[in-house]
């Protein structure tokens, strides 16, 4: 008989899903909220200047079903970080992250993301702004250092001075970022994981609350992971292979229930995807998120085609998602064929 273990009510951050440029945004984070209803989810990464003179309906808004959801920041003036942390507070966000992790040439312009792990004082100043600005927590996201500086130093150093700054939760990407001579892509591969490092922040300031992020491909690794931290940051594994997040409420919070399938996550989304639909969204906009949702299994190749050949469509709707599951249905066992009937073989 399986025990099923016991969490604190409210652990939103046990697992989360990281912020990731131009993936995470409404739509996917909503098609996410189908498969797991406690995984923390984070918006992309929006500019102090974005958020304070862009189009803020646009790019601040989110479905109430999304939560609980992040706010993540990109900035490096206190004044500039702590006006938007007001403004993503207002409109519903429940925490507020500044990104100390982004490699980007972009990013490094702009002097902010992971060069400032190179001015931690600057970033606790940030941080002390925010914290002041806003009751949501505000937490840092960052990587264990840049270039050549020690990793234990430029870690331990950055976490200890936003600490006394008023920060209770760190998400900690357990490699350097090389700024000079790696490219974004290979930031993410190239250099090598430090997961002991991460698990010693938390041994050694116990007091503070500390997730690791970085290559974690899987819920088996997440669950070792959470032998030694506080919580789990999944990114490419949960965009790619998003199936894999029906089992995280039962897993890593201790929901009882059966995981929540691929298929009946499709179903759930359906509501959301004719309400936007309605309102002018383009399907592939939705669909897009959903390629890798039948990864590994029998139809997922019918899957991603119809989605990606038919999405793209004027007009698409509702019929190409159901024409794509068909095919997924199709593509079982001969029983399963016969009983999908002659849509779902035509659509095969």
């Amino acid at each position: 008989m399986e025990v099923t273990r016991k969490v604190p009510q409210f652990q939103a951050n046990r697992f989360s899903i990281a912020p990731m440029m131009d993936w995470t945004d409404r739509h996917c984070r909503m098609l996410h909220r189908q498969l797991s209803s406690r995984a923390l989810l984070y918006t992309e990464m929006l500019t102090t200047g974005a958020v304070l003179h862009g189009d803020r309906e646009r790019l601040l808004a989110f479905d109430a079903g999304e939560h609980p959801v992040a706010l993540q920041l990109g900035g490096s003036e206190p004044a500039d970080l702590a006006a938007a942390a007001r403004i993503g507070e207002a409109q519903g966000y429940r925490e507020i992250n500044l990104n100390v992790g982004c490699p980007s040439d972009r990013v490094q312009s702009g002097r902010f993301g992971a060069c400032l792990m190179r001015e931690p004082e600057l970033v606790a100043e940030c941080m002390a702004a925010i914290v002041a600005a806003v009751k949501v927590p505000a937490t840092v996201k960052c990587r264990t250092g840049v270039d050549d500086q020690d990793p234990e130093e430029s870690l331990f150093t950055l976490v200890d001075l936003c600490a006394q700054a008023g920060v209770r939760r760190f998400i900690v990407h357990a490699r350097k970022a090389w700024l000079k001579g790696l490219s974004p892509k290979e930031n993410r591969d190239v250099p090598p994981l430090d997961y002991p490092l991460v698990w010693r922040l938390k041994r050694e300031r116990p007091q503070l609350t500390i997730d690791i992020n970085g290559g974690i491909a899987d819920l088996d690794e997440a669950e070792r992971h959470l032998q030694h931290i506080d919580g789990v940051m999944l990114g490419r594994a949960a965009y790619h292979t998003p199936g894999l997040l029906g089992d995280v409420d039962r897993r890593i919070f201790g929901e009882a229930g059966p995981a929540v399938d691929a298929a009946e996550a499709v179903e759930r989304y359906r509501a959301y995807v004719a309400r936007e639909l309605a309102r002018g969204t383009h399907l592939a906009a939705m669909t897009r998120h959903m390629l890798g949702l039948f990864h590994g299994q029998p139809g997922a190749r019918a899957w991603r085609r119809i989605l990606t050949v038919e999405g793209v469509k004027p007009g698409a709707g509702l019929e190409v998602i159901d024409r794509a599951l068909a095919a997924v249905a199709g593509s079982g066992p001969q029983e399963q064929r016969l009983a999908g009937g002659l849509e779902a073989g035509e659509a095969a």
